[in-house]
């Protein structure tokens, strides 16, 4: 009983939950406060002429073109209220101020105040809340005026209501607003007029009025929509009366399809058809971002935004895709799908779910089959379940298990035998055979144990099996499919991860990382498709899965596509068409991809949080122009400064790293926009396609470029190429005139070279002259040196020979006068006294011998020989007498004293004495040496 009453409370849970999130919607494009970088709360929309969006946000002008936000800060730092395209400027109106926006060369917007102009106009704490246009008139409305701008003659006038004003309206012709407690009012000639006072209009808070062929239709906030014809207000009943009833309804947009979209307070978005029936209710719970719609807004391509209370959602109304999102997890990621019996079947992680196709009824759990689903199989009329508990078959929401010996991934039908299905398991390959009319397991084929995920029989009864991490099997079984035999491993190609294996036009295919190969029944080898392996080549490998529809078409996923091949009906060639849905916006399990046919041209793919349904045939898309958004240049770290995008640019060499921002406007959740790009001087070949809205150039070198840049969506043809021209100049140091100067500068440099040159060459030849002349002149001195070196030579020996001389002259004196001396005392001796011829020998010898004739003689050859010592002498030591100078003479020549006697004719020891008495007059200390001094003069 326990057990019973947890089940059933869970079920009743899983139903009110299922119950909530039962709506196929729309794409819902997100984006939050984080993304595009401003404040919360988003009080009104508009477009321009080039299809950018912006925003009255919390913190500013929001500005989104495709691919980037942009955010100006609002005048005054107060929140903006109100924002409305109208011709080429973008009026705002936030805390006390309003004015206009407008394109910049750069495009940048630059602010423009109006309301400076009539600054005493302006109520104290007024905020303008809304902006709308008529004729040349704008019109800010806040809750106390409306003051009129004419764009013609910039003159202001102003409407003012003692009750107040809560909300302005636009209709095909006329301007109404809504006073509180008054009424309906009309602007008619600058002027209000009351259109009606029924209690229902002034209790009520007005939230729009739309204009209809018998008159007005007024939609209130809590009490639905209104009609006023001629005056009479009657109540306009919808079936959606009972959801609006419960609604606090706080913004209406008029969609082009003339159905209405309403945001609530707190219970999201309505849409509604024209003639008042939900068509979708969108709320947080099924993927709205939050569930209070400020403000709503249909574009140009009838996407409707809302601007919420936290966050921008952008819902792609027109898109032939639905969405089913499953927020709370209840229903998990889908695996597989299946349409049997006007029942959609969804098979997940967390079991299987159905409901009544093409209704918004809630998706029920088919009991007892909690766990993973994998494939949904129709065979003869009968719908199997592959489940990691075995086998189910299914019927009318009901589930029987027939096989619980281990999980199952696929059925393969077996040629020739529609009584006998295939099942690849966890463990192997098993059998089910339908007896008496009902399918029960026959056996598992023995000798083969791998999971076989991906199986495929051939007419020759040959199995293949693809294992991720093992590769390709081959083998035959028996005719009774009970034992495997003849096993070949495959070595090419080889293992993958996400790898698949599929039969597809009667022949098998493999599928991996490095491409696709198809069997080839002869020789039973597998052979490289070029065709479809193609598609790894244009776009990253993601998952190998490969999937055939009930119409023979291959389906296969790629990182930014989804890919079908049909068979050409004319030639028998496959004919590739591509869808640009990216894997990152489908959330489909890698590997694990599921896409069903539900009809002839509608589809469901499930992902990891629901699934989408895509309609083939309305997947048509218009060409779209594709503009440069932004030119940033920068210096090396520094900032960027944005460029003017509307001529041509001029850039410093310095400023040669160039980002281009590029965007088409499109806002398809599902659609990518791709750009490619040509820069001309620096490329020769245009860029790949890729969904990368921005290009960096680094370092461009100096010269003429031209940017070319398009755009396409999806196969669609690009419109039109936007082109940027450019220059980067030359440094300062590069230029024409520069490089003139340098000519000039290399001239004069040439001329004081050359002229250096020649002086220094000129120098040189001086220096080697005057070097050569210096040398000569040495070489002369040298010679005169010698010539004086021998000279003095000369004059040395002449010396030597006159001293000698003077010596052998004097020797032979002293000698002479010796031996008279010896004849003189030897005649002394033996002579008597009376012999007068013996004096008179002795008389004539000493006459001879006499000093003064000696002297005479010596003298003479002394100053031959040394000219000027006795004048030297002389001058040196005045009171030297003729004596004292002869015998420096002698000394001079250096003779002994023995040898100086004789020449005197005195003894030894009276020269001694004439040598002492000659130091003292020539005043020589005790240390010097008389001869050393004399031989010095």
């Amino acid at each position: 009983m326990f057990n019973f009453k947890k089940n059933w409370l869970s079920f009743l849970l899983l139903f009110i939950s299922l119950n909530s999130f039962s709506q196929e919607l729309p794409p819902i494009v997100k984006y939050a406060p984080n993304v595009y970088g401003a404040g919360n709360q988003n009080w009104m929309i508009s477009q321009d002429s080039k299809q950018f969006v912006f925003f009255a946000n919390h913190e500013g002008l929001l500005e989104f073109n495709g691919s980037n936000f942009t955010l100006y800060p609002s005048p005054n730092e107060s929140i903006i209220r109100s924002v409305n395209v109208i011709g080429d400027k973008i009026y705002t109106g936030c805390y006390m101020e309003f004015g206009f926006w407008t394109r910049q060369t750069n495009g940048r917007l630059k602010y423009t105040s109006l309301s400076k102009n009539i600054k005493d106009k302006i109520i104290d704490d007024e905020q303008f809340w809304n902006i709308l246009n008529y004729d040349q008139w704008v019109l800010f409305q806040s809750f106390n005026a409306i003051h009129i701008y004419d764009t013609v003659t910039g003159n202001f006038s102003k409407i003012s209501n003692k009750n107040g004003i809560s909300k302005t309206f636009r209709t095909n012709n006329s301007i109404y607003f809504h006073a509180f407690n008054e009424g309906l009012l009309e602007i008619e000639n600058g002027k209000s007029k009351l259109v009606s006072n029924d209690p229902i209009l002034t209790k009520n808070v007005i939230i729009n009025v739309f204009s209809t062929d018998e008159g007005l239709l007024v939609l209130t906030e809590q009490n639905g929509f209104f009609k006023l014809v001629n005056g009479k207000v009657s109540k306009h009943n919808t079936s959606a009366d009972s959801e609006l009833l419960s609604s606090t309804i706080y913004s209406a947009k008029r969609l082009s399809n003339k159905g209405f979209a309403l945001g609530t307070v707190s219970n999201g978005v309505y849409v509604l058809n024209s003639e008042g029936k939900i068509l979708n209710h969108i709320t947080q719970s099924s993927g709205l971002s939050n569930n209070t719609a400020l403000s709503l807004f249909e574009d140009a391509d009838n996407n409707l935004w809302i601007g919420l209370d936290n966050g921008i959602n952008c819902v792609n109304l027109d898109s032939p895709i639905k969405s089913y999102a499953d927020n709370t997890g209840i229903l998990g990621t889908v695996y597989t799908s299946h349409l049997y019996k006007n029942k959609l079947y969804i098979g997940t992680n967390q079991g299987l779910f159905y409901k009544e196709f093409g209704t918004n009824t809630q998706f029920r759990f088919v009991s007892g089959t909690k766990g993973q689903v994998w494939s949904l199989f129709e065979h003869d009329g009968v719908l199997f379940c592959g489940h990691n508990l075995g086998t189910f078959l299914i019927d009318n929401g009901t589930a029987s298990n027939i096989f619980r010996a281990s999980g199952t991934w696929k059925f393969v039908n077996v040629p020739d035998r529609s009584d006998l299905l295939l099942q690849g398991n966890y463990y192997g390959v098993s059998v089910l055979q339908k007896i008496e009319n009902q399918w029960m397991f026959k056996n598992k084929i023995n000798g083969f144990n791998y999971s076989s995920r991906h199986l495929e029989i051939t007419k020759s009864k040959d199995i293949y099996v693809s294992h991720e991490y093992k590769g390709i099997f081959r083998f035959k079984t028996d005719n009774d499919f009970e034992q495997a035999h003849s096993f070949y491993t495959y070595t090419s190609p080889g293992k993958g991860k996400n790898a698949s294996l599929i039969k597809f036009n009667n022949e098998i295919y493999y599928a991996y990382k490095n491409g696709i190969y198809k069997l080839n029944e002869v020789d039973k080898q597998f052979v490289k498709d070029k065709t479809l392996s193609s598609i790894f080549e244009k776009d990253d490998y993601t998952s190998g899965n490969l999937i055939v529809d009930s119409s023979n078409k291959l389906w296969l996923f790629t990182k930014n596509y989804i890919h079908y091949f049909s068979l050409n009906k004319l030639n028998y060639k496959l004919k590739e068409n591509t869808i640009p849905i990216p894997a990152s916006l489908t959330n489909s399990m890698l590997g694990y991809e599921n896409i069903y046919q539900l009809s002839s041209s509608n589809y469901l793919i499930g992902t990891t949080d629901g699934y989408y349904i895509i309609n083939l045939d309305g997947l048509s898309f218009k060409n779209y122009n594709v503009s440069i958004s932004n030119i940033s240049v920068n210096k090396l770290s520094k900032t960027s400064i944005n460029a003017p995008i509307l001529n041509s640019g001029e850039f410093l060499h310095s400023e040669n790293n160039i980002t281009f921002s590029f965007t088409v406007p499109e806002y398809n959740k599902y659609i990518n926009a791709e750009y490619q790009f040509l820069l001309e001087g620096f490329q020769d070949e245009w860029s790949d396609w890729n969904s990368k809205s921005s290009i960096n150039f680094k370092n461009l070198p100096p010269g003429d470029y031209v940017f070319k840049v398009k755009a396409k969506i999806a196969n669609s043809t690009p419109a039109n190429m936007a082109i940027y021209k450019f220059k980067i100049l030359k440094p300062w140091y590069w230029t024409n005139f520069a490089k003139f100067l340098y000519l000039i500068l290399m001239c004069l440099g040439a001329y004081f070279i050359n002229k250096a040159y020649k002086n220094y060459y000129n120098s040189q030849r001086e220096k080697l002259i005057e070097e050569n002349n210096r040398l000569l002149e040495i070489q002369e001195l040298e010679n005169e040196q010698r010539l004086m070196k021998i000279r003095n030579e000369q004059l040395t020996n002449e010396f030597d020979a006159k001293n000698r001389e003077l010596a052998v002259s004097t020797m032979n004196l002293i000698k002479k006068n010796e031996l008279l001396s010896m004849i003189k005392d030897d005649l002394k001796k033996t002579t008597q006294e009376g012999d007068k011829s013996i004096k008179s020998v002795i008389t004539t010898i000493s006459k001879n011998i006499s000093e003064d004739d000696n002297w005479n003689v010596f003298k003479e050859a002394f100053d031959s020989a040394d000219k000027d010592f006795l004048k030297k002498v002389k001058a040196a030591h005045p009171l030297l007498t003729p004596n004292d100078l002869r015998l420096c003479a002698y000394l001079r020549l250096n003779l002994s004293s023995k040898e100086i006697a004789p020449l005197l004719n005195i003894s030894v020891r009276s020269v001694e004495i004439k040598r002492y008495r000659l130091r003292k007059k020539m005043d020589l200390s005790h240390e010097q040496g008389l001869v050393e001094y004399i031989l010095s003069i």
